[in-house]
């Protein structure tokens, strides 16, 4: 996958916004930033717009920054020169697409409708902007897509908020969502920086969507696991569950082999392992590669985080 388009995966909700003063650009970015989201599509539709590109590229490095609404070869070049790391269109337009395509930057315009996906693809792209995503049938249309376009992903921006957006992120084929719910016109004219961080912060969250899975507790043996699991499900009308290296009574797991964890482990169940490393990441929190588990689709589905919490480990797993 393409750098830049790993970072947009792994970020998974990119704020679209129409900043009219440029003085604006830098504390609304680092806003962002502070709220777990550290990307954003500034659009062309004001004139602010290029500079708050440049600004935010040179004074908040950390910050993926690229271009919306780019209607136009000058806008596309200027962007660039900006600073902008890729380039969205609301609609497809296959001489400004082939354009930007040809500069060597990732370009991501918007689509609607099958045959606009499919000149796209003819153009080599595999990444699209779906826009207005809800006006045009939503997460819904994306899985009808799904089914002749084995190969199409999509960013799905218009309509999307907190409320909906796992609709979409639970699906996939989506890269990213796209929003502006975290960055309103009278927000930014308000300059209400911590209430813009506050929205990040549960989006991210929202997005996330972190829970206690199971907690293991170490057995020692195969009999001692058996028996340890059944007198659990006796007690408490769990189910039973036999496994190869742990059987479960509910969620509890009864380890019959060695984990991490002197005292046992404890797994958060997260929606996408691979987002929550990243964001994870963002606030120092490292992993044990060694214990990543791969699915067939190249998908993280369980890690352990590095280091001992009283004595036990921690691990994600994919919900």
């Amino acid at each position: 996958m393409d750098e830049i388009l790993q970072r947009i995966y792994e970020i998974g909700i990119i704020p679209v916004i129409a900043i009219d003063d440029a003085e604006q650009a830098v504390p609304l970015a680092r806003a962002l930033v502070a709220g777990g989201l550290p990307a954003a599509e500034v659009i062309f539709r004001t004139a602010a717009g290029e500079e708050a590109i440049r600004r935010i590229s040179t004074e908040v490095p950390e910050m993926l920054v690229g271009a919306g609404t780019v209607l136009t070869k000058d806008q596309a070049d200027r962007a660039i020169a900006a600073g902008s790391k890729f380039i969205v269109s609301p609609g497809f337009n296959p001489e400004i697409t082939r354009y930007v395509i040809d500069k060597g930057v990732l370009m991501m315009p918007g689509t609607a409708t099958p045959g606009e996906m499919e000149q796209a693809m003819s153009m080599g792209l595999n990444v699209l902007k779906f826009f207005p995503a809800e006006q045009h049938g939503g997460v819904a249309k994306l899985k009808a897509l799904a089914g002749p376009y084995t190969n199409l992903r999509w960013m799905p921006t218009g309509g999307v908020n907190t409320k909906n957006m796992m609709d979409y992120l639970n699906f996939d084929r989506i890269v990213a969502c796209g929003g502006t719910w975290m960055v309103k016109k009278d927000l930014i004219d308000g300059q209400k920086w911590d209430e813009i961080t506050a929205i990040c912060k549960d989006a991210v969250q929202t997005m996330l969507g972190f829970s206690l899975h199971h907690v293991g507790i170490p057995c020692g043996d195969a009999d001692k696991a058996a028996s340890t699991a059944k007198t659990i499900c006796a007690l408490f009308g769990f189910p039973y569950k036999a496994g190869n290296s742990s059987d479960f009574a509910g969620p509890v797991e009864c380890c019959k082999v060695e984990f991490p964890g002197e005292r046992g482990h404890i797994a958060i169940g997260v929606n996408n392992i691979d987002r929550a490393i990243f964001h994870l990441g963002l606030q120092g929190v490292t992993f044990d590669e060694s214990t990543r588990k791969i699915d067939e689709k190249g998908k993280t589905k369980a890690i352990y985080v590095q280091g001992d919490f009283g004595g036990f480990a921690i691990h994600l797993v994919r919900k």
